[in-house]
């Protein structure tokens, strides 16, 4: 491979040619985006999908399956960054990083639970996420291919704005699926490709050239040092961050709402619990084999650094992932990378777009504006709000950048500011007494808390207060542990002496513009599709118990199995993986990613075998009646 690696003293020269970043950034865009065009014609003649309707633009009918509510589960949560950061955090904290990865990020999407206020506090969430997945995947394509990182900032999202805007919710679904098969193929290829390479040839021979790159690092915090141990410091406060951040990210996220509406209400639940159990696999296998092979080659001529080790700055760029694919498949693997970064940041994208435009429409312009708004005029303003968002992200994207603002700075300190509505939010659903002042107030009280806590202990850490400071672990855990638990005591003294006692049979007298009498004659109809449940009223009490009952059995199963039960012990034990274990070790990941892989890219399409029979029915009727 060395052939194929380009070094300018201790520059790394992209292995790939700007016309093949453009190609990728603006031409797959744009193919994908009028694929999506021609796929929405087609299912309107012949299944009668509407777009130019609010109900299918905005939630797709309510009647996406479990396979793709899934897959698009899967897709929203992998993100760029995750594909990047997962092994850097390996390549940093050594195996622990990507299991604490995946452990961060599975609970809580099998855990679902003032207006203005939180209007603010979703949309800077939102705005937060998409800035730390452009931020990575235009560093990542920028050494790739060499072209401009300010060039991929901005094309990254037209192709997405495009199809959004034609597509709606339903768009997004399909190209989640598409974008997430892709990358989990592309998954399976680097992770095998990685083993079976000349360079590393074994899962033994890469634990023993992780052993042999012992020496040179030397993980503080960890267990002897070592690299091949969960006793890891630094490790259990990335996944302390990750977890909290991650409740605060999915909770605040208007985008998991609004692909919880879209789905048939009898595919919510086990298309989040198969997504959540799917998902762990995804950032274990990349992050922990990727992760090692970056340590074990990095001495290796066939690394693009050599023979330098990484820059502190090309790891928190999020460069492990694509030097060591480059170093086991030299061009095969820059463009394998390439691709899987695109089809991640494309499909999360369309994901925080449509949730953004939905707040613009709905809870902007209809709730303040024009509170008798017709179909068209939200289908109006659901659009503008895509391309608002799909241009205000990239500009501040572009202002972070120049800022000396990182993927990974984003990464840690994300929790800060998307913590602060959790507490509150959760409230104002299940506790009546908590009062709009409370609610309020509390959120903002929470997120000055966190910002004070993250700026101080930056200070007392590092004695400056700067962005390498601010990007630090501790300050980071700190302010995201401040931000997430502080609204807990505002809110509750707050309650004390204002308290307010919600009637919940208000909630009755709501009216959505006609669509609730619509939704429940729907879920009715599709529950009485089933012939072990029965129709009527009494019912249906049953079914929303047993559905809790479903529901909190997997989120508990997912959390203390993924966070406490398997992880904790293996903290507190002390432990350096032998090679034994770290052969099955890795081989567990493995055999969780190509599951996942069967689950999330061959389950959608057997589950939607019936619409795919009516739409390839239809396009054979219309061209017979040609």
């Amino acid at each position: 491979m060395a052939s194929l690696i380009h070094r300018s003293e201790d520059a790394v020269l992209p292995p790939l040619s700007q016309a093949v970043g453009y190609v990728v950034v603006v031409g797959l865009g744009l193919a994908f985006a009028l694929g999506m065009i021609a796929v929405t014609q087609i299912l309107k003649r012949t299944v009668g999908e509407d777009n130019s309707k609010i109900e299918t633009f905005m939630v797709a009918d309510r009647k996406v399956n479990t396979g793709l509510v899934a897959s698009a589960v899967v897709s929203s949560w992998l993100w760029s960054t995750a594909l990047l950061s997962t092994v850097m955090v390996g390549y940093s904290y050594g195996i622990s990083g990507p299991f604490w990865y995946g452990a961060g990020c599975a609970p809580m999407i099998v855990w679902r639970v003032a207006h203005l206020s939180f209007v603010f506090l979703a949309v800077i969430n939102n705005l937060f996420n998409t800035c730390n997945m452009i931020l990575g995947a235009s560093s990542a394509i920028s050494s790739l291919t060499g072209i401009h990182i300010m060039a991929s900032t901005f094309l990254l999202p037209v192709g997405v704005v495009i199809y959004t805007l034609v597509g709606g919710i339903k768009a997004t679904f399909l190209t989640d699926y598409t974008h997430t098969a892709i990358i989990l193929i592309l998954c399976c290829y680097l992770t095998t490709k990685t083993i079976v390479s000349s360079e590393i040839g074994s899962i033994s021979n890469l634990y023993d050239m992780v052993t042999a790159a012992q020496n040179k690092h030397q993980i503080d915090g960890n267990f002897k040092g070592s690299l091949l141990t969960m006793t890891s410091e630094q490790g259990i406060i990335f996944a302390i961050i990750l977890l909290v951040s991650n409740f605060g990210a999915v909770i605040m996220d208007t985008g998991y709402f609004v692909k919880a509406f879209a789905a048939s209400p009898s595919a919510v639940l086990p298309g989040y619990v198969i997504g959540g159990v799917s998902y762990f696999g995804i950032p274990w296998a990349l992050g922990t084999v990727m992760g090692t092979a970056a340590l074990a080659l990095e001495s290796s001529p066939s690394f693009p650094t050599y023979p330098r080790a990484m820059t502190s700055s090309e790891v928190t760029n999020g460069l492990a992932l694509p030097y060591a694919a480059i170093a086991v498949a030299g061009k095969g693997g820059a463009v394998a990378v390439l691709l899987m970064t695109f089809m991640a940041v494309t499909s999360t994208l369309s994901a925080q777009i449509i949730a953004v435009s939905s707040i613009i429409a709905f809870d902007g312009y209809r709730t303040y504006w024009n509170n008798k708004a017709s179909n068209d005029e939200i289908i109006l303003w659901s659009r503008i709000g895509v391309i608002i968002f799909g241009a205000f992200s990239a500009g501040f994207t572009a202002i972070l950048h120049y800022a000396g603002v990182d993927m990974g700075w984003t990464l840690y300190m994300i929790g800060v500011v998307t913590c602060p509505g959790i507490i509150p939010l959760i409230g104002t659903i299940i506790w009546n007494r908590q009062s709009k002042f409370a609610a309020i107030a509390s959120a903002y009280l929470g997120m000055a808390t966190g910002l004070a806590v993250w700026l101080s202990t930056a200070y007392r850490f590092y004695g400056e207060v700067s962005v390498a400071s601010t990007g630090g672990a501790l300050p980071c855990m700190y302010g995201t542990v401040a931000s997430a638990l502080s609204p807990l005591l505002y809110t509750v003294i707050i309650t004390f002496i204002w308290p307010e006692n919600f009637d919940w049979n208000q909630l009755r007298e709501e009216s959505l513009n006609g669509t609730i009498a619509a939704d429940e004659a729907r879920t009715t109809a599709q529950h009485d599709g089933d012939a072990a449940e029965p129709a009527g009223g009494t019912e249906k009490p049953k079914h929303y118990q047993r559905s809790k009952a479903y529901a909190l059995f997997w989120a508990a199963a997912t959390f203390f199995g993924i966070w406490v039960l398997w992880p904790l012990p293996m903290y507190a034990a002390n432990y350096v993986f032998s090679r034994t274990f770290f052969t099955a070790w890795v081989v567990v990941s493995l055999i969780w990613l190509w599951v996942t892989f069967i689950v999330i890219s061959v389950y959608p399409v057997w589950d939607g075998r019936r619409q795919i029979r009516q739409v390839l029915a239809g396009l054979i009727r219309r061209r017979g009646e040609r």
